[in-house]
């Protein structure tokens, strides 16, 4: 199973998101967002790609409060926490998320919320960021992630733009 994995869209009503996402996420078999959506316009678009499991972010509003704050989902023999970070105990984004699903049975924790590509493992458990395809800040380059999951195997990949 191929998962798609973006946060930080930040993309008001009318705003398409880039060329290049389309692209990265042309064969995905889900599509995980980690928050800052802003516009449920996104989650339309995204949604002609793939189903799409999303969360809610700091920035995302009235339009998006149905969404979850956090989420586990079950792909394959994986089980994924997907948050965005903001929220919760803890004084980096990392460990914030980190704080949302130790004790879960997770076997990854996708987060967003800083904008800075992040793929580490902690006690076992993979931490991922995919960064921000619209939004870089201080990093370098856009990007999104991709979740290859064999299983209980994830390997993770970060695509840059």
């Amino acid at each position: 199973m191929l998962i798609g994995v973006l946060s930080d869209t930040h993309l008001r009503a009318g705003r398409p998101l880039p060329a290049y996402v389309w692209q990265a996420l042309a064969h995905v078999d889900l599509i995980l967002h980690a928050g800052d959506i802003v516009s449920p316009s996104v989650l339309a678009d995204l949604g002609c790609l793939a189903p799409v499991t999303a969360v809610r972010g700091n920035c995302d509003g009235w339009e998006l409060a149905d969404l979850p704050a956090e989420v586990v989902v079950t792909c394959e023999d994986a089980k994924i926490g997907l948050v965005h970070g903001y929220a919760g105990s803890g004084r980096s984004t990392r460990e914030r998320a980190w704080a949302a699903f130790k004790d879960a049975g997770v076997d990854a924790i996708v987060f967003g919320h800083s904008h800075a590509p992040c793929s580490e493992v902690h006690h076992g458990i993979l931490l991922f960021n995919p960064g921000s395809p619209t939004d870089k800040r201080r990093e370098p380059r856009y990007s999104v992630g991709l979740l290859q999951v064999e299983g209980k195997k994830i390997t993770p990949q970060h695509l840059y733009f």
